[in-house]
């Protein structure tokens, strides 16, 4: 898919494009920051990249190469999964995650999903209120599916047109 361009309300444009092999490591040092003991290592985003072109990942870049967001998707069948979603702290409250979630949604419909899933921590509320806005809706319950903490992971799921 092209790069899509996003406004980000401080003069800039944050451009989505597809990751590529030399984004892994600025990938891995975002997951630490935003999702703690639930990070992807490197070894691991190398793994979600080599599952190509079934899994599909796009990167959104700030005008100096900053990373802003990233998004991913595994497209398999009739049913996607949403394999991760994130903002970069600098860029929340911009649209910045509807905009990416967006994005898997068009990319998902084009591989021929009729639905998306995803799982999310029941006490993370931005995502929840932000998939909520989207379309989804809570169709199970994982019981402490999240560890350490035990934390639920709420399945959701979008019907896509």
């Amino acid at each position: 898919m092209s790069a899509a361009v996003v406004d980000d309300s401080r003069g800039g444009a944050v451009m989505m494009r597809e990751v590529r092999w030399t984004d892994v490591p600025v990938l891995a040092q975002a997951d630490r920051v935003l999702f703690a003991e639930d990070a992807w290592s490197e070894p691991t985003w190398w793994a979600e990249l080599a599952g190509r072109p079934r899994r599909d990942y796009v990167v959104a870049q700030a005008p100096d190469g900053t990373l802003a967001g990233y998004a991913g998707v595994d497209c398999a069948g009739d049913t996607a999964d949403v394999m991760t979603i994130a903002v970069c702290a600098a860029y929340r409250g911009l649209g910045l995650g509807g905009r990416l979630l967006g994005e898997l949604a068009v990319r998902a419909a084009s591989a021929g999903a009729q639905s998306l899933l995803l799982e999310v921590r029941a006490d993370n509320v931005p995502a929840l209120a932000l998939y909520a806005r989207h379309g989804f809706e809570q169709v199970s319950v994982r019981r402490r599916y999240y560890q350490p903490g035990d934390v639920d992971a709420l399945v959701m799921r979008r019907r896509l047109p």
